[in-house]
This record gives C-alpha cells, structure tokens and sequence, in this order.
C-alpha cells in the first residue's frame, strides 16, 4: 500500500476516534480524554504504518515494537489520570474560555486527529526503509529505551508526589524534578529521535526529522510548557516562581542554589 495512502488511513481512522472520544468527553465533562486517545492512535499508527510498509522487515519490526509500546504505555498512564484526577487543568480553562461551547470543543478533538497524522511522518520513513543498519537498530533501541525509561520514572515520582496530601499547594523538586521543571517533556522529546535513527538509509530519511522538531516545537511553545505552567503559577505561586528561578525549564541540568537564584532576579 502506498505510503501516502497509509497516512490518508492513519487521518480517517484518527478522526473517526476523535468523534467517539468527543462524545465521551460530553458525557463526562472531562477533555482529558484526548490525549490518551492522541497516544493510543499515534502508536496504533506506528504499527499500522510497521504492517502496511514497504520497506526492509527488521527496521519496520522495530517500529512497530517501539512505537506500540511507547503508545500504549503513555495512553495508560493518561487514561490513569483522567480516571483518577478528572479534567485536566488546561482543559478546564478552555472550557471556561469556550464557555463549553461543543463545537469548539470538536474542532479541538478534531485538531487532535490531525496531529496524529503529522506526527507519524517519521513513521512513513521508517516503514519505507529498505536499509538494514545493524548499528543503527541497536542506537534507536537504546534511545528508546533510555527515553521511555526516563519519562516513566519522571511520572512515578510526579505520581507518587501528588498523591500525598501534605503536598498540594506545592511544587515536586525530588528525583528527576529537582534538574527539569518538565522531564516528562524532554525524554518524551528525546524519544523521537530513535525514529530519526530508524529511519537512516530511507528515501525519505529527512521525514523522520520532523518528528524531534515537531515535538520541541510544541512542547516549548504551543501546548505543553506554556500551558502547564500558566496553570502551575495560577495555583502555586510564589514556589512555583521560586521553582522556575532555581531548576532549568526543559533539559535536565543541576539546579541554582537559593544564591544564585535570588542573584539571578535581583
């Protein structure tokens, strides 16, 4: 099957999801949904694109497991959240700015559908490769692993924070948290390079690229770190400007002492 064809099946069926899971967020109020279904469709992409591809078996093999697991995983802990925690607090302010006009809120899910579709290009270069590079299947493995590793862990620890009552109001500086202010972000950033690896030796190689770009791209200026800490500011305040002097916004680094933080302001 061609592999523009595949992307045209990755939208349709990402859309008709989209629909489903609009309905769901109706029902329950909670918009959260969309991301756990934006995970589980990206990874179902992954292995349809694995299953539909032309290329050589072992790099679409190695799609297919990575991408699946990296899918699957993100979309259970997700749905984890919204089941647990209700609608996340970005969604609960666009539903108050949208004063929680439905349609808006399906162009949204909608928008969802359409991401998926951009976001398995480094897919369509994968399943395309006709190359088998040893060297490069082993890099885009431990790539993976390392970033899957480290945004699972990063989750535990956010997790493992927020369910202690003692701790709302405040802003988690343990393990990981203590060198990024969003280390979920970075590993899920770094993890789209082992698809960029994958794809070495493709026809359309430069495609997979578009995968860490994208990501950075909206993780730092679209819908990640600006809404999540809008949302921090409003309901933690002064800890959390205090916890922006101190720890680097995205890629892990030692923190400030309160010196150095203080002097950094002054």
């Amino acid at each position: 099957m061609n592999a523009w064809s595949v992307l045209l099946l990755v939208w349709l069926l990402a859309a008709t999801m989209m629909i489903f899971g609009w309905r769901w967020q109706r029902a329950h109020a909670n918009a959260g949904i969309v991301d756990v279904l934006w995970s589980a469709g990206l990874g179902g992409a992954a292995v349809l694109f694995a299953l539909l591809g032309e290329g050589a078996a072992a790099p679409r093999l190695a799609l297919a497991v990575l991408g699946g697991a990296w899918g699957a995983r993100l979309a259970s802990h997700l749905w984890s959240r919204v089941r647990r925690e209700g609608e996340d607090g970005r969604y609960r302010a666009l539903r108050g700015r949208w004063h929680g006009d439905q349609r808006k809120l399906f162009a949204m899910f909608q928008l969802q559908a359409l991401l998926i579709a951009l976001f398995a290009l480094p897919f369509l270069a994968v399943a395309g490769n006709p190359r088998v590079v040893p060297a490069a299947l082993m890099a885009a493995v431990a790539i993976w692993l390392m970033a899957v590793a480290g945004e699972t862990l990063a989750d535990r620890q956010l997790a493992r924070f927020r369910a202690d009552p003692a701790n709302l109001g405040r802003t988690c500086r343990s393990g990981l948290w203590r060198c990024s202010r969003h280390p979920n972000y970075f590993f899920e950033w770094l993890h789209w390079f082992a698809y960029a690896v994958l794809a070495i030796g493709a026809p359309l190689w430069w495609l997979a690229w578009s995968g860490p770009l994208v990501m950075y791209v909206f993780l730092r200026y679209l819908s990640g770190i600006p809404f999540t800490e809008a949302h921090a500011l409003e309901n933690r305040g002064d800890d959390y400007r205090a916890y922006q002097r101190s720890t680097p916004m995205l890629f892990p680094w030692f923190p400030k002492s309160s010196d150095d933080a203080t002097r950094s302001v002054s």
